[in-house]
């Protein structure tokens, strides 16, 4: 049997101006994964651009922090022990509410998770 097992303290991140991400599960990472799991942080005052994913649903759980969660024109405000499903080609982005970096788990439902950004 064939496993992966990483470490988000040894993970690099991938920083943005609003926050960072580090990804633990990809086909990057392993070429027989079929999802993509990872923790994303937004700073205070922060939001990530709204994009959509082609090719794969979202999952969100919260784990610290507070953000309004923009699909479509819908906001959901999420808090720590949330979890919000997104559904493929739905237009979202999250903006940190709070005054603490919003920690969050997203999982997609393929490891080669794509991602178009709105201009």
């Amino acid at each position: 049997m064939e496993i992966t097992l990483t470490n988000s303290n040894d993970a690099g991140a991938l920083d943005f101006d609003w926050g960072a991400i580090k990804w633990l599960c990809n086909e990057q990472i392993d070429p027989e994964a079929e999802m993509t799991f990872g923790v994303v942080y937004i700073n205070a005052g922060e939001g990530n651009p709204t994009h959509y994913h082609p090719n794969c649903e979202e999952l969100i759980y919260v784990l610290s922090g507070e953000c309004d969660h923009k699909l479509g024109d819908e906001v959901i405000p999420l808090r720590p022990g949330m979890m919000l499903r997104i559904p493929r080609n739905v237009r979202h982005n999250a903006v940190n509410t709070g005054w603490q970096p919003v920690t969050m788990i997203i999982c997609y439902s393929d490891a080669d998770r794509q991602t178009v950004f709105e201009e």
